[in-house]
């Protein structure tokens, strides 16, 4: 009997310490599942990476837990780690296969990435099945927003408005919308809305905050933020806003104030720290500026706005001669050489152009100057060469290359007719450029002004435009319109900027300057790498296309004529020009344009010779007496492209307005 009993304690206690694999298998479970409400509870408070951590962990003890994958799928979109949130909510699909709220996180997910028609076959399906599914209509509109269709997404929010009446998310989208439409208005209704039927959500008063912002109502918009944080001390994104709110309204000490307090919380928010330098720049403390952007440029090489408000400062606060300059171009000149190599040659220019305006006695120069030659314009390689020479930079490879291409631009057409390209090829467009001082992103403080500098800087290279020499940052848009009229400019371009983490979009307004009327629209979205400059490029290349084609006669000899644009410009031999007499030209009151009747139009110009600067052609005058002389205006018809810039605008599209409804899910 007592060896019985013995052998049941033995076989008890093994159970005990050496559990079946199925007491195994059911502990493991139970801890899963505690990871993973563990992780939900964490995700309610948007402590997204401790939520990452929580449910990875009980992904790692029980890998088919639907719920654990499906919530990571969730936390890695709130992190705007978009292709690791489709991973996981593929993964999660085919654990819960028919779920619809998968299938429209999925479709959102997809957005995020710009894969919008398979978005739209998901939500398609969805709704197939689900016609009135609040999900998917989110995820439509959402799709709408990202094809540059918002008009369309205002129809589907205010239809499922009709049908639920307090949805907090449904009123904030709505009136999101709206705002960017400039809507201001109907935002606002739809805002204060939502603030009646949830008036202690504290993300409600984050968005009335950002659409105070955005319309311009600062104090309204301080206020708002400070209601955010009452009801959620320490909310991240809204003392973003508020830093942003006082620094626009003038309040720079607060705002310095509050972006420590960010820094503090989140030593790497390189926006905190772009907004605090920006802050010190406003209170000319330009040494600890330069200090706060230095450290954040080194923290966050690649922010185009942080490096770009430091050079901007190193011009305008140091001299040339100051090694700072130079450490700082070094940058620009390493990719430029390294675009150089992969045949990026209109990125490698931008890059020594920029580093040349911060350190113009560089060596970098004659790299410079060997780009301009491989593009087929020895004229200017030969200038930068001379001015080299001037330096003190000349040494025996740089004196025999100015020798020899002294020698070879002997029969030039400069050289024929005795003048200098670089004196008589001047700009015919004057262009103001300026941003609007109370327009700024949530991301980036100033970012039109950011903005504009690099429109002016890529200007200053446009040959058949001058930059005009004036404030970039104006009070508003009567200021920027007086400005422009008593500076003597033709139009003037307003930018505007609107970005979210990955992208970025610029939009430039075209006003005529004599009568303030609207010309042109432009919008450039660009994403990854350089999308500042990029999309700057791209509103000059746009600007420069609408632009009309003109130059001057600069001389003439018999039935000989030339004029002051080259190849640089886009002049070929047998490209034909009216001559249109000198001071007989208007630009139109609207649009872009100049006008002029027929009997001004005084003869012809077909080129026959062309060099980089300037051209040479047959002159055919109109009618028995010649009129033609030196100093009439040549023009050809506009582009195609210019007409339809003229049109109606092309689809905008707003970043900020999509990073901030993913913020809604």
């Amino acid at each position: 009997m007592k060896k019985k009993m013995v052998r049941a304690l033995l076989l008890l206690s093994v159970l005990v310490f050496f559990p079946p694999e199925q007491n195994l298998a059911a502990q493991a479970a139970g801890t899963a599942g505690s990871l993973f409400q563990q992780g939900q509870d964490f995700m309610a408070v948007e402590d997204w990476f401790s939520a990452v951590e929580s449910l990875l962990e009980a992904l790692r003890l029980n890998s088919a837990h639907a719920g654990a994958t499906a919530a990571l799928a969730e936390c890695y979109y709130a992190l705007n780690e978009f292709d690791q949130a489709l991973v996981w909510v593929r993964r999660a699909r085919t654990l819960s296969r028919g779920s619809i709220a998968l299938a429209n996180l999925e479709a959102s997910v997809m957005i995020a990435l710009g894969q919008l028609n398979e978005a739209q076959a998901i939500i398609g399906d969805v709704l197939a099945r689900e016609p009135h599914n609040r999900e998917a209509l989110f995820a439509a509109a959402e799709l709408d927003i990202a094809r540059g269709r918002p008009g369309d997404a205002v129809r589907r929010y205010r239809e499922a408005v009709r049908r639920f009446g307090d949805d907090r998310q449904l009123l904030v989208s709505l009136a999101l919308v709206l705002g960017s439409l400039g809507d201001t208005a109907a935002a606002r209704d739809y805002i204060e809305r939502a603030l009646l039927s949830h008036s202690g959500d504290f993300r409600v008063y984050y968005y009335a905050a950002y659409l105070a912002s955005r319309a311009g109502r600062l104090d309204d918009g301080i206020a708002y933020a400070e209601n955010a944080l009452y009801f959620r001390p320490g909310f991240y994104p809204a003392l973003q806003l508020l830093a942003s709110l006082h620094f626009r309204a003038g309040h720079y000490a607060e705002a310095a104030e509050i972006a420590s307090q960010l820094i503090a919380a989140r030593r790497n928010d390189s926006h905190a720290w772009h907004l605090r330098g920006m802050a010190h720049i406003r209170m000319e403390q330009f040494d600890e500026a330069q200090a706060i952007l230095s450290a954040a440029v080194n923290m966050d090489p690649h922010n185009e706005f942080i490096r770009a408000a430091l050079e901007e400062l190193l011009i305008t606060r140091t001299r040339m001669e100051d090694p700072v300059r130079a450490r700082w171009a070094a940058w620009h000149f390493d990719r430029a050489a390294d675009f150089r190599t992969r045949n990026l040659m209109d990125q490698a220019l931008f890059q020594y152009r920029r580093g040349l305006r911060l350190n113009p006695f560089a060596e970098q120069r004659r790299q410079y100057a060997e780009l301009l030659r491989l593009q087929g314009f020895p004229a200017r390689f030969l200038e930068e060469l001379r001015f080299m020479q001037e330096l003190g930079f000349g040494d025996t490879a740089l004196n025999d290359a100015v020798e020899a291409y002294n020698a070879i631009l002997a029969t030039a057409l400069f050289r024929s007719w005795g003048v200098d390209p670089v004196v008589v090829s001047q700009p015919h467009w004057n262009v103001a450029v300026f941003s609007v001082a109370s327009q700024s992103t949530v991301f980036h403080v100033d970012a039109g002004s950011a903005a504009a500098s690099f429109i002016n800087d890529i200007l200053v290279h446009e040959r058949g435009i001058r930059p005009m020499n004036l404030e970039l940052r104006q009070a508003s848009f009567a200021a920027a319109f007086r400005t422009a009229r008593e500076s003597g400019a033709d139009y003037f371009l307003v930018i505007s900027v609107s970005e979210n983490e990955r992208d970025i979009s610029i939009t430039g307004e075209l006003f005529v300057s004599r009568t303030g009327a609207r010309a042109a629209v432009f919008n450039a979205f660009r994403t990854g790498p350089d999308r500042l400059r990029n999309s700057s490029r791209g509103i000059v290349t746009d600007m420069a296309a609408a632009l009309p084609f003109r130059a001057e006669l600069i001389n003439r000899r018999h039935n000989q004529g030339l004029i002051n644009k080259g190849r640089a410009d886009g002049v070929s031999v047998g490209d034909e020009f009216d001559i249109v007499q000198q001071g007989r030209t208007d630009l139109r009151n609207e649009g872009i344009g100049l006008i002029y009747s027929a009997e001004d139009v005084v003869g012809q110009l077909i080129i026959e010779t062309v060099d980089d600067e300037i051209a040479a052609g047959r002159l055919v005058r109109n009618g028995f007496f010649d009129r033609i002389a030196a100093g009439d205006e040549l023009f050809r018809t506009p582009q195609a492209s210019a007409a339809a810039v003229q049109g109606a605008p092309p689809p905008h599209i707003d970043p900020e307005l999509r990073a901030l409804l993913r913020t809604l899910r």
